[in-house]
């Protein structure tokens, strides 16, 4: 393993969940750990938005503490916005009701966001190389298990996907050459009913 580095992470609470939990915030975010630094006039030709409603957007983030200003790139006129931290993650033993509905919110939002970026992987595909065409894949995997036994392959999964994580160069630094960033999309549920079936 020998170049394992700590991955930050932020585990919001629900204020910070349901502030998270809108579409530009997200897109914002994901930019700002994937490329690096940037200001809000740069987010907002990236994002299609006006330069106001990307300032009031990155202000959200930065009051629940997804982002902060990155000092030594700012000048008097423009403000440079870094991410906190590299992950984002949610607990999975919530009762309560309210921080139940925020992390359904933000779970509902990066979904939407997931489907979007694997739209985009699939026009795309065709243009790929042979070599990223092998490495890609949009599989499913449906297999009986009991709630424990899900839970233990699901944590065995993930922590394969934190090794290579934590083995590789943090976001937002300069891609080696043939480097290329690559998204693992983990959904893992029970199987719900087709529409129709019997209950």
């Amino acid at each position: 393993m020998g170049n394992e580095r700590t991955i930050s992470r932020v585990e919001p609470d629900a204020m910070a969940l349901r502030a998270l939990a809108h579409a530009q915030r997200l897109r914002m975010l994901g930019l700002l750990r994937m490329e690096g630094p940037a200001t809000a006039t740069s987010l907002a030709e990236r994002l299609g938005l006006n330069s106001g409603a990307t300032s009031y957007h990155l202000r959200q983030l930065a009051r629940h503490g997804f982002i902060e200003e990155d000092a030594a790139r700012g000048n008097a006129r423009d403000r440079w916005w870094r991410a906190s931290h590299e992950s984002t993650v949610t607990r999975d033993d919530v009762t309560d009701e309210v921080a139940l509905d925020a992390v359904a919110a933000f779970g509902q939002a990066a979904l939407n966001w997931q489907i979007h970026q694997m739209q985009r992987a699939m026009d795309r595909f065709t243009q790929l190389s042979p070599e990223w065409r092998g490495a890609s894949t949009a599989s499913d995997f449906t297999i009986p298990l009991t709630a424990d036994a899900a839970r233990e392959l699901t944590d065995r999964l993930m922590a394969v996907l934190w090794e290579a994580k934590q083995n590789s160069p943090p976001l937002g630094e300069p891609l080696s050459e043939g480097v290329e960033l690559v998204s693992y999309l983990l959904h893992v549920f029970p199987l719900p009913p087709e529409d129709g079936a019997d209950k």
